[in-house]
C-alpha cells in the first residue's frame, strides 16, 4: 500500500539579511504520523514551521498540506493547519471558554457550532473544569493546554508545535507528552521541535534533523528504546558511497571525546565502518531518538555532506 503525504516540501529556500535560514529543504510527512523535529539553536527549525504554516513565504520552493500549495494559497492552507509558536500568547482577561470561542469564530467557525467546538475541545484537553476561569490565573502547563485548544478548535489536518514543552515543569512536560500520544492515536498528524530528545522518543514516529538550514536526516524511527546488555555501549554500522573516511572520522570521535555519550572507531568493514557509541553507565536503558540525533549532528559536523552521500547507517547490535 502506498504511503501517504500530508505534507511535502520541495527545495526551500528563505533567507534573512545575511543569513540563509533554509538552504534546499525538502521532505515528505505521513499522514498520521508524529515527526519530531531536532537540531541546535540556530538550524532553522522555527523558520521551517513558519513557512509549513503560511506564515512566512520562502524565496524559493514549494509546500503542500493536504494537497494545498501553501505558498500560492496560505490563506486556505490555514484552515488545514493548526499552529502553535514557541511564545504563544493568551488574553489573561478572558476565560477559558472566552479565549476558545475567539479562536473558533476567527477561524470562521459560528454558534452553535463554535459552543460544541468550545466544548469537545475542551474535555479532549482536560480544561472542562477550568472554563470558566481566567486564563491569566492558570498555571504554565494549563496555559500550553489552552493555546493547544486554541490551534485544534478547527480540526485542522495536522498541528504544528514548535518548543512546546519549554518552560514546562517535568510533571507539565509528561502530562504534555501523554496529550500528543492521544493525539496521535485519534489520527491526529503532528509536526513538533524540540530539544528534549528523552520525551520526543516517547510519542514521535519519525525524525527529521535540521542543521544550518538544511536537513542532514530524515528516518522512521523505532517504536521503542534500546536497552543495552551492560548500559554502557551501543554499535552502529555506517555504510558510505565510497572509500571510509577514517581521518575524519576519527576526527568526530576526538572531538565527542569527554562527552556523555562518546564514540570510538570499531573496525572498517569495505565501505563500511562499525562505531561503538559508549557511556551510557548512567542511564541503564538508552533513548533510541536521542542517540540517532546525536550521532547524525556529531558526523554530519565532522564529515559534512560526504556522509549525507553515504547516509546507510543503521544500529546493528548492543553488546
Amino acid at each position: 500500500m502506498a504511503k501517504q503525504f500530508l505534507v511535502s516540501a520541495r527545495d526551500l529556500v528563505h533567507e534573512y539579511p545575511g543569513v540563509r535560514a533554509l538552504d534546499g529543504v525538502s521532505f515528505e510527512i505521513e499522514r498520521g504520523s508524529v515527526t519530531a523535529l531536532v537540531g541546535p539553536n540556530g538550524a532553522g527549525k522555527s523558520t521551517l514551521l513558519r513557512c509549513l504554516a503560511g506564515l512566512d513565504c520562502p524565496i524559493e520552493g514549494t509546500i503542500t498540506v493536504d494537497s494545498i500549495n501553501v505558498v500560492a494559497e496560505p490563506r486556505l492552507c490555514h484552515r488545514r493547519i493548526g499552529y502553535l509558536s514557541d511564545n504563544f500568547g493568551l488574553y489573561d482577561a478572558l476565560t477559558v471558554r472566552q479565549c476558545l470561542a475567539y479562536a473558533a469564530m476567527s477561524q470562521g467557525i459560528v454558534d452553535p457550532e463554535a459552543r460544541v467546538a468550545v466544548r469537545d475541545v475542551a474535555h479532549r484537553l482536560a480544561l472542562t473544569n477550568k472554563l470558566d476561569q481566567p486564563a491569566g490565573s492558570l498555571s504554565r502547563g494549563q496555559r500550553q493546554r489552552v493555546a493547544i485548544g486554541q490551534a485544534l478548535i478547527h480540526s485542522p489536518s495536522v498541528l504544528i508545535l514548535d518548543e512546546p514543552a519549554s518552560g514546562l515543569d517535568p510533571e507539565a512536560r509528561h502530562d504534555l507528552a501523554a496529550l500528543f500520544t492521544t493525539l496521535a492515536n485519534d489520527g491526529m498528524t503532528l509536526i513538533v521541535s524540540s530539544h528534549i530528545l528523552a520525551e520526543l522518543d516517547e510519542y514521535s514516529t519519525h525524525m527529521l534533523v535540521m542543521r544550518a538550514g538544511r536537513i542532514i536526516e530524515s528516518r522512521a524511527l523505532r517504536a521503542t528504546g534500546i536497552q543495552t546488555t551492560d548500559g554502557q555501549s551501543l554499535e552502529v554500522r555506517v555504510g558510505f558511497a565510497d572509500v571510509v573516511p577514517v581521518d575524519a572520522l576519527l576526527a568526530a570521535i576526538e572531538d565527542a571525546t569527554g562527552h556523555q555519550p562518546a564514540a570510538k572507531l570499531l573496525r572498517t568493514d569495505g565501505n563500511d565502518a562499525i562505531i561503538a557509541i559508549v557511556g551510557f553507565g548512567f542511564c541503564a536503558c538508552v533513548s533510541f531518538f536521542a542517540l540517532m540525533a546525536m550521532f547524525v549532528s556529531m558526523m554530519h559536523s565532522a564529515l559534512g555532506d560526504d556522509f549525507m552521500k553515504g547516509a546507510d547507517w543503521r544500529w546493528i547490535s548492543s553488546f
